[in-house]
């Protein structure tokens, strides 16, 4: 299994591998060159998002800047939006659906270390540099989700269809259809109607 298989698996994985590197690093430049052009270049950035995205659908507008780790593990529906400064570390799947609004500075997760140190790093050579031990879990979002600014959405979790989860909000469990959910941990407070 290739490190590339077992981190989309949810297993530890070596991130200093060469394939992943090599992917990284191209992500890390296609979002610097996406963040570097020109607010009208529609153009120059549908063609960036093509070769960066695992897919999108139809009516994508993502405004700079916009950071993701490797990119080709985020999948859009149609119609989203993705406001300025917002993070996306795509270990693993990211898959958000139809008519997402995603606010200034939010933030979503796949990837999280072992707790224990040692587990994290193993023996720590004294030369070179050692990446730590990862693992990951998908993020699902549904339809009509609309992710207040400044969220931080942890891995493995799910939001279902037509939720509003509020500004500032640390999702740490799934949230179901027709919520609105706010808090740190977030939590449902009422239905959605």
């Amino acid at each position: 299994m290739t490190e590339r298989e077992k981190m989309l698996a949810g297993l530890l994985y070596d991130c200093g591998d060469q394939e992943l590197i090599t992917q990284w690093h191209k992500a890390k430049n296609l979002i610097r060159n996406y963040n570097n052009l020109d607010s009208e270049d529609m153009e120059g950035k549908d063609k960036i998002l093509n070769e960066l995205l695992g897919s999108r659908g139809r009516n994508l507008w993502i405004t700079s800047p916009f950071y993701v780790d490797y990119g080709n593990n985020i999948y859009f529906g149609n119609n989203c939006e993705v406001n300025m400064n917002c993070t996306f570390l795509d270990d693993n799947r990211i898959v958000i659906g139809d008519n997402a609004l995603i606010a200034p500075n939010v933030q979503i997760y796949t990837a999280f270390h072992p707790a224990n140190a040692t587990e994290r790093f193993g023996v720590v050579k004294e030369e070179g540099f050692e990446f730590c031990k990862t693992m990951t879990a998908p993020v699902t979002i549904g339809n009509n989700v609309w992710i207040g600014g400044g969220a931080i959405i942890l891995p493995g979790v799910k939001i279902g269809d037509n939720v509003v989860i509020g500004a500032g909000s640390v999702v740490t469990k799934s949230i179901p259809d027709n919520s609105v959910a706010f808090g740190c941990p977030c939590k449902v407070v009422r239905e959605n109607n």
